[in-house]
């Protein structure tokens, strides 16, 4: 396939490749499948949410004590992302927490250790998740997966460069046009009205909450970093799935 279907199609293959572990088979990888890619992140979310809305669902059923049936959904997610967004997590705390700019920065993002900003900032994300599902309807399990992953749409907007030439904030940064993300934006806040019943403000609410905290996340990366990198995806995707939990946990 060639031209928009042909993109469109790449870049379908390309999200769910790029952001879970599912068995789709690889395609192409350029800056329009990307854009592509990037903008459907949030269907991508809403499939992850709906497999481990049900997982929690099953567990619930078979009698799972409520924390273990949390716990047990959480670490499901981890590892249906192969664990990125939790790595990308611990990279971009690391070097925000080292008070370093520029390239200086991103060396920290690089190593292959973690350091103990880092293994805070993972183990606190894991900690409220799993309290937060504990509490949580099926439908809430769905609207923050679905938030964690439209994070990605609007941290690749066009204007935010990449802190890199190189890596997968290069091939993502930028791609996606603003009337595109505030077009899905605004469809994923007006569904998330059914994340909590007899209170249809609560998931909007939410969700625009954790847009607001992406949005600063990314302006303080591309002061410090210069732009964004893989790692600050990860990030933004665990910093909006936590923040909208916990938005939906309250009762």
């Amino acid at each position: 396939m060639t031209g928009r279907a042909g993109d469109a199609a790449a870049g379908l293959r390309l999200a769910f490749t790029t952001l879970t572990v599912l068995p789709v088979r690889p395609g192409r990888v350029d800056r329009p499948a990307a854009a592509v890619a990037m903008s459907v992140a949030p269907l991508v979310g809403a499939v992850l949410g709906a497999l481990l809305g049900g997982l929690l669902w099953l567990l619930r059923e078979a009698g799972a004590p409520t924390l273990v049936a949390a716990a047990v959904t959480v670490a499901a997610g981890a590892l249906l992302t192969r664990g990125l967004h939790l790595d990308g997590l611990a990279d971009t705390v690391d070097a925000l927490g080292s008070y370093r700019t520029g390239d200086a920065a991103l060396d920290i993002m690089k190593k292959p250790d973690i350091g103990p900003f880092g293994v805070a900032a993972v183990a606190l994300a894991l900690l409220i998740q799993t309290a937060a599902v504990a509490t949580a309807g099926l439908l809430a399990v769905v609207v923050a997966w679905t938030a964690g992953r439209l994070a990605i749409t609007v941290a690749c907007r066009r204007g935010v460069p990449p802190a890199r030439p190189q890596g997968l904030g290069a091939l993502v940064a930028g791609t996606v046009p603003i009337p595109v993300a505030a077009t899905i934006a605004a469809i994923v806040v007006v569904a998330a009205a059914a994340a909590v019943p007899g209170r249809p403000w609560q998931g909007p609410a939410c969700v625009v909450a954790s847009l607001s905290a992406v949005v600063l996340l990314v302006r303080h990366a591309v002061r410090r970093f210069g732009g964004i990198t893989g790692d600050v995806l990860g990030a933004a995707v665990e910093l909006a799935t936590t923040a909208t939990l916990i938005g939906l946990s309250f009762r």
